[in-house]
């Protein structure tokens, strides 16, 4: 195993009823911005629940957080924070509103154009120097809830950027599996492969002695192609809920990732796709992910099937049959999961996506990536181009 650091300080709170303890977990006396998406949270309940438990607090409520959380947007609470004096925040909605939460409490005391932070992907790790924040998660799917990386677009220039540091995890997260009830079918399908694919990034590169890693990778991996289709049937099966939320959790809240090489191509390069067509960030994991595994198959090969073996139970052939097959089974279970997998299924005029993906990454310095850093751009390209 690799040398590793393991920090997680958010208060991770799982399980039904759970909201009533927001008055235990923010501070007393706190002014808090209350910070939501697009209103479902009227809807389902939550909203009600959350203004109950915080009963006696002074809340400003800023609401219209995208599914994409934009700069633009989130300034504009940067400012109402500065003007009333705002001494909390609480992100009640999914993985986006959550990011947006975590730039807020960084550009608040950020020195210089705020938009450096995504630019020069800043880490913050002074406490001091952001605004403690708190979230009731809404929407399982990009463990944003207890890790404390989030993703911004800029739409003025079509960019879809990371921030992150030490400084901006959550004090606080509660968890109540019951919302996922209420959730369309949509979502929950995004959701699933979301946390799929998040695992996929720190767990499908290269063998190595990572033993426990690699096992704890493949059953939160084995737990969603169990439970996924199901809970999108089923949402309001509390054992299907539960396990979901928590493999979302778990997913990506740090811990598999520790000793272990990770990828992360396939988001950096489904960010792009986000950014400028507006597809689903799910949907373009699943475009790009398994395709990926087949331009990188020399050197992922291995890995896919140790894969294939142990999740897939695929037992007989070479190591190049195995490998392959399990690529074969990951695109059935996309498309179990309601994935189209091809770029031209979901949207249109497609055709010059690898050249501007290319350019754009050639601008930022972005030339090699991956867990071995051999994704060059002319991998990034056939990558592409093969998800058309």
């Amino acid at each position: 195993m690799t040398n590793f650091e393991l920090y997680n300080p958010t208060h991770y709170i799982f399980g039904k009823g759970q909201i009533s303890k927001l008055s235990d977990l923010i501070p007393a006396k706190s002014k808090i911005l209350l910070a939501y998406g697009g209103g479902s949270i009227f809807k389902n309940g939550i909203y009600d629940q959350v203004k109950t438990a915080l009963a006696g607090f002074e809340i400003v409520e800023f609401g219209g957080i995208e599914p994409n959380p934009r700069f633009e947007t989130l300034m504009k609470a940067v400012e109402i924070i500065r003007a009333k004096n705002i001494t909390f925040i609480l992100a009640v909605g999914g993985g986006s509103v959550i990011d947006g939460v975590k730039f807020i409490s960084g550009a608040l005391n950020f020195e210089g154009d705020a938009v450096e932070i995504l630019k020069k992907r800043i880490l913050f790790k002074d406490v001091s120097k952001v605004i403690p924040f708190g979230t009731v998660l809404t929407l399982p799917a990009t463990g944003s809830e207890m890790n404390s990386g989030a993703v911004v677009t800029i739409e003025a220039t079509q960019e879809k950027l990371t921030l992150g540091g030490s400084a901006l995890f959550p004090k606080f997260s509660i968890c109540d599996p019951t919302v996922v009830a209420s959730l369309p079918k949509r979502q929950l399908e995004n959701g699933v492969v979301d946390a799929f694919t998040h695992v996929m990034e720190q767990y499908l590169t290269y063998p190595h002695d990572a033993l426990l890693q690699d096992r704890i990778s493949e059953s939160i991996l084995q737990t969603l192609i169990e439970i996924g289709p199901d809970v999108v049937q089923n949402p309001s099966d509390y054992k299907l809920a539960s396990n979901f939320m928590w493999c979302a959790t778990m997913a990506l809240n740090g811990l598999i990732q520790k000793g272990v090489p990770s990828d992360w191509a396939t988001h950096m390069i489904g960010h792009e796709l986000t950014a400028l067509y507006e597809i689903d960030h799910a949907r373009t994991l699943a475009i790009i992910g398994p395709n990926l595994y087949k331009v990188m198959f020399e050197t992922k090969k291995d890995k896919l099937a140790q894969y294939g073996k142990r999740v897939w139970n695929i037992q007989e052939g070479t190591t190049d049959a195995i490998a392959k097959k399990a690529i074969e089974k990951t695109i059935e279970f996309l498309h179990s999961m309601g994935m189209k997998t091809k770029l031209s299924e979901n949207t249109r005029d497609f055709e010059k996506t690898a050249d501007f993906i290319v350019n754009r990454f050639e601008e930022r310095g972005w030339k090699a990536m991956g867990e071995k850093q051999n994704i060059t751009l002319d991998k990034v390209r056939q990558i592409v181009e093969m998800s058309y």
